[in-house]
């Protein structure tokens, strides 16, 4: 069993008409790839394009959500939604959880009218930013580095109540540490390790850390800029990650976020949702049966919001 935190799916089938969920193509993530390779809860992110205008930004927020509905949900019957764990928990054999995130606040500008409603059409894990400034913090390729503004601390607050995560993983670090002050139920999707690649959307060693001690998870990720500051990173480059964080006291509390469907390039022999049957092999290799079993699925589900 598979829990993939982070996939940009409703992106590219908003911008990219001639796709299709359903059956194997373009896209890294299908319906036949999640069923071929045991998947069994895929999260959705909403992204929206940097350069859409403010006045779009909800609009283009809802289109992807009826994306998920209408292209991911209606069409297959063994695929259900998920809002909470008990959700997950009561996921038949045969049956896929799919997960609605929202990657970046700038669908909602100032208004937690807008956050709530999302969160009504089932949205269970919000990123504060992409990499940029918002209204709520500055992203981790800002270089003015600045942390939460007072709205982005009213948020964090209203996911408390909400309960649902807080996404870390676009944050600069100021930010970073301002949500690990506030939030509840912190979560970085898909991120790596700073010491192995010094990638500013990498966490270093005490972001980890303080992850580890607030029961949270870190999704490791498959872009290839964020494994090895190398033109051609490897699986073996990415295992790398896994031995680090495990190092650190993370073996209960790493997965993984592909974030498939937002790179244009991809690791060898991590280029689609299949994948994961070629790194499950290699995990059994260095790792116990139930360790690789928690890094794939149950570290994911222990720390999903009750």
């Amino acid at each position: 069993m598979i829990f993939d935190a982070h996939c940009d799916v409703l992106y590219r089938l908003q911008n990219e008409k001639d796709l299709h969920f359903s059956k194997s193509g373009p896209l890294h993530v299908t319906y036949q790839e999640l069923k071929n390779a045991g998947a069994k809860v895929q999260c959705f992110a909403i992204f929206l394009s940097p350069s859409l205008p403010p006045s779009r930004r909800f609009e283009a927020a809802l289109e992807q959500v009826d994306l998920f509905y209408e292209r991911i949900v209606k069409p297959h019957a063994d695929i259900q939604v998920i809002t909470s764990k008990r959700d997950i928990q009561n996921l038949k054999e045969h049956e896929i959880g799919v997960v609605l995130t929202l990657e970046g606040c700038e669908a909602i500008q100032e208004d937690l009218m807008k956050l709530r409603t999302l969160k009504r059409l089932g949205v269970c894990s919000v990123g504060l930013t992409w990499n940029y400034a918002n209204t709520l913090a500055d992203g981790a390729m800002e270089s003015r580095g600045a942390g939460l503004t007072a709205f982005g601390r009213q948020v964090v607050e209203e996911l408390n109540q909400m309960k649902i995560w807080t996404d870390v993983s676009h944050l600069s670090e100021k930010a970073f540490w301002d949500v690990l002050e506030l939030a509840d139920y912190p979560v970085a999707s898909h991120s790596n390790s700073y010491s192995l690649c010094p990638h500013p959307r990498n966490l270093k060693d005490d972001q980890i850390k303080a992850l580890i001690q607030k029961n949270s998870v870190i999704g490791l990720t498959f872009v290839p800029f964020f494994v090895k500051d190398h033109p051609k990173p490897s699986i073996a480059d990415f295992l790398q990650h896994v031995d680090y964080v495990c190092g650190l006291g993370g073996e209960f509390h790493l997965g993984f976020g592909s974030d498939f469907d937002g790179i244009d390039e991809t690791i060898p022999g991590l280029d689609s949702f299949q994948g994961y049957l070629q790194l499950a092999e290699l995990l059994d290799k260095h790792y116990s049966a139930s360790q690789v079993e928690n890094f794939l699925y149950h570290n994911f589900v222990r720390y999903f919001p009750d």
